[in-house]
């Protein structure tokens, strides 16, 4: 799966962004992720954003399923993850968990949402075929 230019302006990943700026423009910082996640999933119905929520993603380990499995927070058209924070800033350890999402579920295109910032902050991740991951910064 090479990634393109075309993979990097994706309007299901501008869909679901512009979703999450309305939230955020709508209720502002300072609530708790299950807030954000509640809005966010009233705004894609009101959209017609296809998503999913607490997706369960299973871990294997040489053909193995492993004990436990992440909850995804929204898996939209069936293809794009996102995952929902709500605090001043995100860092390694979230992006790794993104990663690892992405890794999990064998799909391509990630967005890790962030409300807790004055502005929406937003990261692109994008595997490529070779198992790369990367990302974009907004």
């Amino acid at each position: 799966m090479p990634t393109s230019n075309s993979s990097l302006r994706d309007v299901r990943t501008y869909q679901v962004i512009g979703a999450a700026m309305e939230v955020h423009r709508a209720l502002g910082t300072g609530f708790l992720e299950l807030f954000y996640k509640d809005a966010l999933a009233i705004e894609f119905r009101l959209r017609s954003i296809p998503f999913e929520s607490e997706v369960p993603c299973a871990i294997v380990y040489k053909g193995q399923q492993l004990r436990g499995n992440y909850r995804m927070d929204f898996v939209c058209f069936g293809e794009v993850i996102l995952e929902i924070k709500a605090r001043s800033n995100t860092g390694a350890a979230d992006h790794a968990q993104v990663i690892s999402y992405l890794a999990s579920a064998k799909l391509e295109t990630a967005l890790l949402l962030n409300f807790g910032a004055p502005r929406l902050e937003y990261r692109r991740f994008i595997r490529t075929g070779d198992g790369r991951t990367l990302m974009h910064d907004r």
